[in-house]
């Protein structure tokens, strides 16, 4: 498993790869799908739309939500398109964190003009 902030650094790499080559304005299923790709390309093993389980007071839920994408089982990333990231979306992120135990989350809007200013880096 890389270190998270060399894993995070490269999935941000490849996304900020994917959003020049197609610009906002996309469905997020297309720009996960590119990611995917690119992840792929890269070498990085990941898992789409991974089924993280929730526990609560002991009882589990095996499908308890699912992850965009669970890289390197250590980061969840979240692909949005979107007008604007909303206080939902890193509560969200956050709670998918909070009950996965992964500890690093990151949250892409492609939708912005500059992918950097639609990224947010979770750590819990």
């Amino acid at each position: 498993m890389l270190q998270y902030q060399t894993l995070t650094e490269r999935i941000i790499g490849l996304a900020i790869e994917v959003h020049r080559g197609t610009g906002p304005g996309l469905l997020e299923s297309v720009y996960a799908d590119f990611l995917c790709d690119e992840l792929e390309a890269a070498g990085i093993p990941f898992e789409r739309e991974a089924a993280i389980p929730v526990v609560y007071k002991g009882s589990r839920r095996d499908k308890g939500f699912r992850a965009d994408l669970l890289v390197d089982n250590a980061v969840i990333v979240e692909v949005k398109a979107v007008a604007a990231l909303t206080a939902i979306h890193d509560a969200q992120l956050l709670t998918y964190l909070r009950m996965s135990g992964i500890r690093v989350g990151l949250l892409f809007n492609f939708n912005a003009l500059r992918l950097i200013d639609g990224l947010r880096r979770r750590v819990v």
